[in-house]
């Protein structure tokens, strides 16, 4: 697990592509001793497995499911890219709860300035907008971020200017991939409602009872 506050930017050495397959080599601030072979870091948000460790870069291989699901595929030598090890049960959580487990890729649709800040929009597929709600949680890139707004296919974020020069937000432009991990409490929400309804179960969690309890409902 990982809370969405990027640790540092490190920087594309190598990309090796075999098949549907990528092996990605990273220059990283990281000592090599508080790195193992097998520890989890979310590149980008998306959690890879370190195999290799040389000096400061660290190696991993990226399956076909993750290069089909993220802007993997856009990465060259000298891309810089967002680093967050694992967290530890022990840390704070300043972020929210982020599995590494991107979602999709969204697309940036605008990118303006108000009063210091920037203020990105990005449009998503619509089968994952859902899991967005305003004032929410999402990641992009592998940052926390609150939804601003939301649409039926799109969302708008605020960046603040710290966000803004310690990750890779600012290099980011209008028509950029990047990746998305919607919230994972929304998504388990929604599958045990779907298993209720189409498995007939009785009584548990429903609709009618979020509503009963106070909670906002779309019908």
């Amino acid at each position: 697990m990982f809370t969405g506050l990027i640790e540092e930017v490190g920087r594309v050495l190598k990309v090796e592509r075999s098949g549907l397959s990528v092996r990605l080599t990273i220059a990283a601030g990281f000592s090599p001793d508080e790195i193992s072979i097998g520890d989890s870091i979310a590149v980008n948000g998306a959690c890879l497995t370190v195999v290799e460790k040389r000096g400061g870069a660290f190696t991993f291989d990226a399956s076909p499911e993750t290069i089909s699901r993220t802007a993997f595929r856009n990465l060259k030598s000298g891309s810089p890219v967002n680093l967050e090890r694992a967290l530890r049960l022990s840390d704070r959580l300043d972020g929210h709860l982020v599995s590494g487990h991107v979602d999709c890729v969204a697309v940036i649709t605008e990118r303006r300035e108000v009063s210091g800040n920037t203020i990105f929009t990005f449009r998503i597929p619509g089968e994952f907008a859902r899991f967005l709600a305003e004032k929410g949680s999402v990641t992009v890139d592998g940052i926390s971020l609150t939804v601003n707004s939301v649409t039926e296919d799109t969302f708008s974020v605020n960046i603040i200017p710290l966000t803004f020069s310690e990750t890779t937000l600012g290099d980011r432009k209008v028509g950029d991939e990047v990746n998305i991990e919607t919230d994972l409490l929304c998504k388990y929400l929604e599958r045990l409602l779907k298993f209720r309804e189409t498995k007939g179960v009785a009584g548990g969690l429903s609709l009618e009872l979020l509503a009963e309890k106070g909670f906002l409902v779309d019908s």
